[in-house]
């Protein structure tokens, strides 16, 4: 494939951007009296008003043709057939598989409702006091251990379906190797209570096996017997004589496949700590939710497709505004870990420098993702937002219903929501700062002095997804959302969104750093690195 900056859609995007100059969307909102509409797009229980954007129907109109000329429609189509479109580690990309409707893709159909019924098995078993300790006693407490896509996606979604728990049993998340996150879990528990889901694809994960130990150790420390792992430990992992080599019973073990990447998996039985936090039933849903997102993506045209609007869009301002990053902001109380879920997703799968059919990039590809729940980012960094000299394009996430509608908050928040969002379009000129100054109090001159400390350009773009009421199933639809984005984007930079080369280079390095600092041992390395161990060594002796 051709790249993308060759093509004759990338030449007219980049004329159209020279040609618009300073396109305004205040202007853009007094010519097209019904842009609200004409740029907003419904489904799977997720609307998207992307009006508040610097683009025109010319615009959109050149980017569905950069899509339609960089193959985009048949890259969907090849994903969901399950073609090995992970060209460098030659694996299929099939995560969809794992909430697809009966009948798509039988032969995985079988594996997956397998682990489906495992899964609710032994979620059953739990929250029926089936499944007990080695007291005897019903588990109460779990803690999964893991890192990546193993610990973020479910400690993300468990959190955001607060509203779902079960009163029965209590989730916690260890990821850290530094030892305070798993000694801080595990002093509010009781080994006899406690049951850890050990989650890593390969199970050779450093981190999360370092932690999987001292937690059977703590264990065994209260048992004293080797017996009790296996009323207290199940891991999830698609490498089976791993896990048996740690201690853990073969019928304790819930697979899952090299063809669902990390930070795509809570699908998977990656997903079973959400399961145990919510029950079977609302994990279910969360899968449906995805389900609908992805028909919609793979049936949906190009200019009337959430995903690819939403990506294309991010296209526009990456390779043609300068656009460095990219800010995610839900008015969710619960969604508080969703922005640090899409950092994993979009920066893993899209921060990439090598073009999938060989050669380096000679363009930028995945933005730096950042961002906070509102109100709360308000009174922080959307100074920088209004104010400062970047250009950041953001996307608002907000329910139209709360899980607790208490007085007037959710009312406020909303307010809030749509209120930044429109801020950020209208900015401030001159005028109005001064105006606003001389109505404090200020004498003219002072105004006028002062009004420039006032102005905020506006004309920042956003987009704006409203939830008719975060549940299970919106849930899924909007992590799937982002999924589909991230892919969309890939696609037209020419890059593979499902490697992940540059998270093994540290690993390497530390296992031969590691080694080393374990035996006090000097080995080559550059001065700083070197003297950073002495400091080290010298403090544990």
């Amino acid at each position: 494939m051709t790249k993308p900056t060759t093509t004759i859609a990338w030449a007219a995007l980049r004329g159209h951007r020279t040609a618009s100059g300073d396109m305004n969307m205040l202007n853009l909102f007094q010519q097209q009296p019904n842009r609200a509409a004409a740029f907003s797009v419904e489904a799977a229980g997720i609307a998207l008003d992307y009006s508040k954007n610097l683009v025109t129907d010319e615009t959109i109109a050149l980017l569905m043709d950069l899509a339609k000329e960089r193959g985009l429609s048949e890259r969907i189509q090849a994903m969901m057939a399950g073609e090995s479109i992970n060209t460098t580690e030659k694996r299929q990309v099939l995560h969809t598989a794992l909430r697809a409707r009966s009948g798509s893709l039988p032969e995985h159909m079988g594996e997956v409702s397998a682990v489906l019924k495992k899964m609710e098995e032994f979620v059953a078993a739990v929250h029926r006091g089936q499944w007990r300790g080695f007291t005897g006693q019903k588990i109460t407490d779990v803690v999964n251990i893991g890192i990546g896509g193993s610990d973020l996606g479910p400690m993300m979604v468990t959190q955001a379906l607060t509203p779902y728990h079960q009163r029965d049993v209590q989730l916690h998340f260890v990821s850290n190797v530094d030892a305070s996150d798993l000694t801080e879990t595990l002093k509010r528990l009781k080994p006899e209570t406690t049951l850890f889901i050990v989650a890593s694809k390969t199970f050779t994960t450093t981190e999360t096996l370092t932690n999987a130990r001292s937690a059977r150790h703590w264990l065994l420390d209260s048992a004293q017997d080797d017996a009790a792992v296996a009323r207290h430990f199940v891991a999830v992992s698609a490498n089976i004589e791993k896990v048996k080599n740690f201690g853990i019973d073969a019928d304790n073990i819930f697979p899952m496949w090299d063809w669902v990447g990390g930070r795509y998996s809570l699908w998977s039985a990656i997903g079973l700590p959400i399961a145990l936090a919510c029950g079977m039933a609302n994990f279910r849903a969360l899968l449906e939710g995805a389900a609908d997102m992805d028909e919609h993506f793979t049936s949906a045209p190009l200019d009337k497709n959430l995903p690819v609007l939403m990506g294309m869009l991010g296209v526009w301002y990456i390779n043609f505004w300068d656009a460095e990053s990219h800010a995610i902001l839900p008015y969710d109380h619960y969604l508080g870990a969703f922005t640090k879920y899409i950092q994993q997703l979009d920066m893993e799968s899209n921060g990439k420098s090598a073009y999938q059919q060989g050669g380096y990039l000679e363009h930028h590809t995945g933005p730096v993702i950042w961002g906070e729940p509102g109100t709360n980012g308000q009174h922080s960094f959307h100074q920088l937002l209004h104010q400062g000299t970047r250009f950041v394009p953001a996307d608002f996430i907000v329910s139209l219903t709360s899980h607790n509608p208490l007085g007037d908050h959710h009312t406020q928040l909303f307010a809030n929501c749509i209120s930044q969002s429109r801020a950020l379009m209208l900015g401030k000129n001159a005028a109005q700062a001064q105006a606003e100054f001389i109505a404090m109090g200020y004498s003219d001159s002072e105004a006028a002095a002062l009004a420039h400390h006032k102005v905020m350009p506006g004309n920042r773009p956003s987009n704006t997804l409203l939830l008719e009421k975060l549940t299970p199933r919106t849930l899924g639809a909007l992590i799937a959302l982002y999924e589909h984005k991230v892919f969309v984007q890939s696609v037209i930079w020419g890059i593979n969104a499902f490697d992940q080369w540059g998270v093994e280079l540290g690993k390497q390095l530390c296992t031969e750093i590691y080694p080393a600092l374990a035996g006090g041992q000097a080995i080559e390395v550059d001065g700083s690195t070197a003297a950073l161990m002495q400091k080290f060594n010298a403090k544990q002796q």
